[in-house]
Order: C-alpha cells, then sequence, then structure tokens
C-alpha cells in the first residue's frame, strides 16, 4: 500500500468495518442500564451498578489499548482487528446469556480489553492517510461512528423495549459478520519495513503515558484531549439514567436521542467540517467546539423538557469538531513508524478518562436519583461535565494564542521518542 491510490482505495474497507463495529455497539447502548437495573431493585443501585459495569469496562480498556497498539506494530493492523472483532462477537453472545451481576461485570471486562481494537482502527487511518488529508480521513471516520451511532441505538432501543437481551444477540451476529468482511476485503496498511519489534515496556500504558511527555508540542495536546475526553465520558455515563430519572425516558426514547447525536456527527465530521477547515484554521475551530461543549453540557443538566435535549445537540455544531482536530493535530506530530504506539497512547489517555468518568459522574448520578422527576438538580453529573470541559478550553486557549503558526498543526517538527 506505498502509492497514493492504494492507500486511499483501503479508506472505504476500514469506514465499513467501523460502521459495523459502532453500530454493533450502539445497539446495546440503550438497553445495558435496564438489564443491569434488571439486577438491581432501586435507582441509585442501579446508577451504581451501571457506574462499577462502566469502570470495569474501562480499566481493561486502558491496559489493553497500548498492548494492541504495540502488537499492531509488530504483527501489522489487519490481524489484531480481526482477532478483536471474533473476540467482541463472542463478548456479546455472552452478555445476552448473563444470569447475574457478576458475570455482566466479567463480560465487560473482556469487553473493554477487546474494545480497545479502536486505537489499531486510528493507526489504520493514519497509515493512509497523507498529513493533508488526515483532517479528512479522521473526519470520515468520525462519520462513521455517528451512522453506528444512528443505526445501532434505534434499533436497539426498540427491540429492547420489547426484550432487554435481543439487542446483544443481534450485535454479536453483526460483530461476527464484520469480522468475516474484513478477513475478506481489508487490506494489510503496515508495510514489513515500518514494523518494530514488540517491547512490553513501550506496552505497558503507565509508560506509554509517560513517553508522551517526551513528544515535543504534544503534551499539551494530550491534556486538552484528556479533560475533553473526561467531560465527554462523564455525559455519556450519566445520559441514560439522568433521562430516565428526569424525563422518564425509555430505551427507545434514548434511542431517537443517539440517533439526533449521531446525524450531527455524520453532518459536521462527514462533510461540514471538511468544508470549513478551508476557510477557517483548524486550531481556531477547536478553539471554538471547547467552548461550544462547555455551554452544550451546562444546558442538557438544566433543561426542564426532554424536547429541549434535542434542541442543545443541533446547536452544539463546532463541538463535533473537537476531536478529529485534535486528533489530526497529533497524528501530523508523530513518526510513521510510532503510529500505533502514540494511538495507543491516546487511547491510553482516553481510557483514563473513561476509568475516572462513572467514579467522578456515579455518585452524582445516584445523588440526583433522590429528587422528584422534573427537578434541575437531577443534572448535577452534567454542570461536572461542563466544568471539566471549561478548564479544558481555557487550556486550549492558552496553548493555541501561544503557538505562532497559523496552519493545521500546531508542533513545529515532527515529533521524536
Amino acid at each position: 500500500m506505498g502509492s497514493t491510490s492504494g492507500r486511499q482505495a483501503a479508506m472505504p474497507f476500514i469506514m465499513v468495518t467501523v460502521l459495523l463495529d459502532m453500530m454493533s455497539i450502539g445497539l446495546i447502548v440503550p438497553v445495558l442500564p435496564k438489564l443491569i437495573g434488571s439486577f438491581m431493585d432501586s435507582g441509585a443501585g442501579t446508577a451504581f451498578a451501571y457506574g462499577a459495569a462502566q469502570l470495569v469496562f474501562a480499566i481493561a480498556q486502558f491496559f489493553a489499548a497500548p498492548v494492541l497498539g504495540a502488537l499492531s506494530d509488530r504483527y501489522g493492523r489487519r490481524p489484531v482487528l480481526l482477532l478483536g472483532l471474533v473476540g467482541m462477537a463472542i463478548n456479546f453472545f455472552v452478555t445476552a446469556l448473563a444470569s447475574a451481576l457478576w458475570m455482566l461485570l466479567a463480560v465487560r471486562f473482556m469487553g473493554g480489553a477487546l474494545c480497545a481494537n479502536v486505537a489499531v482502527a486510528n493507526a489504520y487511518v493514519a497509515d493512509i492517510s497523507q498529513p493533508k488529508d488526515r483532517v479528512k480521513n479522521y473526519g470520515l471516520l468520525g462519520a462513521m461512528f455517528g451512522l453506528g451511532f444512528i443505526l445501532g441505538p434505534v434499533v436497539g432501543g426498540v427491540l429492547g423495549n420489547i426484550d432487554v437481551r435481543w439487542p446483544f444477540f443481534l450485535a454479536g451476529g453483526l460483530t461476527l459478520l464484520n469480522s468475516v468482511y474484513g478477513y475478506l476485503v481489508l487490506p494489510e496498511s503496515l508495510p514489513v519495513e515500518h514494523r518494530r519489534q514488540f517491547d512490553l515496556v513501550r506496552a505497558n500504558p503507565f509508560s506509554s503515558l509517560l513517553r508522551l511527555r517526551q513528544l515535543k508540542g504534544v503534551e499539551t495536546l494530550m491534556w486538552i484531549m484528556g479533560l475533553s475526553i473526561l467531560a465527554q465520558f462523564c455525559l455519556h455515563t450519566s445520559w441514560f439514567l439522568f433521562t430516565e430519572f428526569k424525563f422518564g425516558w425509555t430505551p427507545k426514547d434514548n434511542g431517537y436521542s443517539l440517533l439526533a447525536v449521531g446525524l450531527m456527527i455524520v453532518i459536521v465530521q462527514g462533510g461540514l467540517l471538511r468544508v470549513v477547515q478551508k476557510h477557517i484554521p483548524l486550531h481556531h475551530l477547536v478553539r471554538v467546539g471547547l467552548v461550544s461543549s462547555t455551554v452544550a453540557f451546562a444546558a442538557y443538566g438544566a433543561a426542564p423538557e426532554g424536547w429541549m435535549m434535542y434542541l442543545i445537540v443541533v446547536a452544539n455544531v463546532f463541538g463535533y469538531m473537537v476531536q478529529p482536530g485534535l486528533q489530526s493535530l497529533v497524528a501530523n506530530a508523530v513518526d510513521p513508524t510510532r503510529q500505533g504506539e502514540s494511538m495507543g497512547a491516546v487511547s491510553s489517555i482516553n481510557s483514563v478518562a473513561a476509568v475516572l468518568a462513572p467514579l467522578l459522574a456515579t455518585p452524582l448520578l445516584a445523588a440526583g436519583a433522590g429528587y422528584p422527576q422534573g427537578d434541575w438538580r437531577i443534572g448535577i453529573a452534567f454542570y461536572l461535565c461542563a466544568a471539566i470541559q471549561a478548564v479544558a478550553t481555557v487550556i486550549g486557549f492558552r496553548y493555541f494564542s501561544r503557538s505562532r503558526r497559523d496552519d493545521d498543526c500546531a508542533v513545529p517538527e515532527r515529533a521524536q521518542v
């Protein structure tokens, strides 16, 4: 895949793979709280159990992400992606058959480790993209994430209203189909000459995080990305039970809300971002997006009516540009032989945020469960999201204002490890 045409020809393959992968995950998102609630006897208990499920998933992902990234640097992206998909299919089937909370938590841990192959997908995109194309390709990847969350949650919400376990069986089937598709059509993206020996030290998530300090100009970007992801994970941890506690939403209602989010991601990251970026430097878009998200997160928590959640989702246009923008800035700064390692480290940062999010948001969510339906205090976890995003915004404004470059990469030279 040395030529530009060869690299770009692979993009549709990885896009469909990500679409089917995210559709499978999207199927279970609206019904997981209800499945967990079937083992509990109170709203607060459900909130804590749901937080525990999110926590074990994130811990597994934290440790697995750099390992999978390093393995993909050694053996190639293709085998790691395909084995991860087969494992995820098995995980969905086992979850559907879980008969106790401890079984559910165990398979969530397994799922977290396998879901870490998202880092490998990011590295795949970095492999096949020229620096000038990375914003576009990460935007397209984000659009596939969004499209998966358009189709998956709606179908999952409808099926979940019939039987809470049906979406897990369907997710397992789709993921298995995805693995077969990938086996047949997905080419290897990493040339042999760019591969490196597997190193346990580099696969350690803590050493992986520490090495990021050696990447010139990237450390602050990682802080911005980490805080922004933390705010979003706190939002994700709280969304489904918050809407149930405050508005009385069902899994189907939450599926429709994710449909709105997915549509916005597809519209913004799949097309609007590329158009706007031609006229506005990427770091300016990231700054505006950080401000937009801060306001949106606070507005979610304060919304007195459920329909207002949709209005806020649509209004937060620039917020959907933050993550592909930051990913592009980081990818442009890293040597081609270390894209898998760097994206594994980025995924580890995301996983740290995912570990912290349930620890921070779950107690606030459980406290909100004690207030009457419609009370503004139910949204206290969302106010925390806004505060965290505000910190990321301040750091982002200071960082980009110090930059003397007015192009899409604020890093003066390719970073070295």
